[in-house]
């Protein structure tokens, strides 16, 4: 069987504020009407039933998801106490994909990208599953990359496989860390490298398995609520064992020390939505270049995005800006630092302002 384990317990600090602690990113409608998580569960429509999807979420967004997927079973919502980053959420999946079928074929999703062409997307998705079936591959997807971004993780495309129909099936051979700018530059000009999407596909055995053998303390503390969710005890043990599981991402943990793993290069417009001037490739821009969701007057503003819905904004000879008001807070900020409010979040929290994250 085919199991999809939607992973939306991130916190979109780069969205802040719009994004929240009450309300992260792939909880919002970013790029239409449907949310992120919402659009995520749509591309599944006629690959996965409803009972074969699970959501990885934070224990306060159960709510959240129920009313945002009322397709999915309560049962298939899997609540973590914290986030202890991937490596633990892909375990908490596979311990879940597990006991419904132990030679379960399950999907690592992001609840927060976007991709333009659905049909394509499954189509690569569906040459994962088959070569994810026999318990022996690791499946990613990559993206090829568009400009030398310093955003994303990269894959070192190996020796080509075979096609799985027009798809080509490559060796990893080697996944690499976020880069600098001239690195970055690098990679594009070498052709082949791929952005590390973070969507994946192996059997869920086989991922347990090799969580066993790389990350030994993570596999400890899961086998404990393994056997907690046989005696039906799951969340007392859920929350005294999770929070002090090892914090270390899927890709660090398993992916980069594995011979066994495989990429697809996935050519079905993905885009991770990763900050606001990602609006600019989803929303119209006026005749200066900016995106305005905002009332009032933008003199001599030029390339700019002022999301502010609430409010009378005034500009007056300014450009690459990011501007959002949530009707709380307020944030101005250069076009080109955006990827960087991670820090400002951080900040935040140092001066004791943690009612504004």
């Amino acid at each position: 069987m085919f199991y999809a384990v939607i992973m939306a317990g991130g916190a979109g600090e780069r969205f802040w504020p719009l994004s929240r602690r009450d309300r992260p990113k792939q909880f919002l409608s970013l790029v239409g009407e449907r949310t992120m998580l919402q659009l995520t569960f749509d591309r599944l429509a006629g690959l996965v039933p409803p009972e074969n999807v699970l959501v990885v979420t934070g224990v306060n967004y159960i709510e959240t998801v129920r009313h945002q997927l009322p397709e999915i079973p309560p049962e298939n919502i899997v609540a973590e106490p914290c986030g202890r980053d991937t490596a633990a959420a892909v375990g908490l999946g596979a311990l879940h994909v597990l006991r419904k079928d132990p030679r379960g074929i399950m999907a690592v999703l992001p609840a927060d990208h976007y991709i333009a062409h659905v049909r394509r997307f499954q189509s690569v998705l569906q040459a994962g599953v088959s070569l994810a079936a026999g318990g022996q591959w690791l499946v990613t997807m990559g993206i090829t990359p568009t400009r030398p971004d310093t955003g994303y993780g990269y894959i070192c495309q190996g020796e080509l496989l075979e096609y799985h129909e027009d798809i080509p099936v490559y060796r990893v051979e080697r996944f690499t860390e976020k880069p600098g700018p001239e690195k970055a530059r690098q990679f594009l000009a070498a052709g082949c490298y791929l952005w590390n999407s973070g969507m994946f596909i192996w059997r869920a055995d086989l991922i347990y398995r090799l969580i066993e053998e790389h990350l030994p303390a993570l596999a400890t503390g899961l086998a404990e609520i393994g056997r907690a969710m046989d005696r039906g005890s799951c969340r007392e043990v859920l929350s005294r064992v999770y929070p002090g599981l090892p914090k270390v991402s899927i890709d660090y943990g398993v992916m980069e020390k594995a011979p066994n793993v495989l990429v697809l290069p996935g050519d079905f417009g993905w885009d991770d939505v990763g900050s606001w001037p990602a609006l600019e490739r989803y929303r119209e821009t006026e005749e200066n270049g900016n995106v305005i969701e905002a009332r009032g007057v933008f003199l001599e503003t030029r390339n700019s995005i002022i999301h502010a819905p609430g409010r009378l904004v005034a500009t007056l000879g300014v450009e690459n800006l990011v501007v959002v008001d949530d009707g709380e807070c307020l944030l101005v900020c250069r076009k080109d630092r955006a990827q960087e409010l991670k820090r400002l979040t951080a900040a935040l929290k140092e001066a004791g302002l943690e009612d504004a994250l």
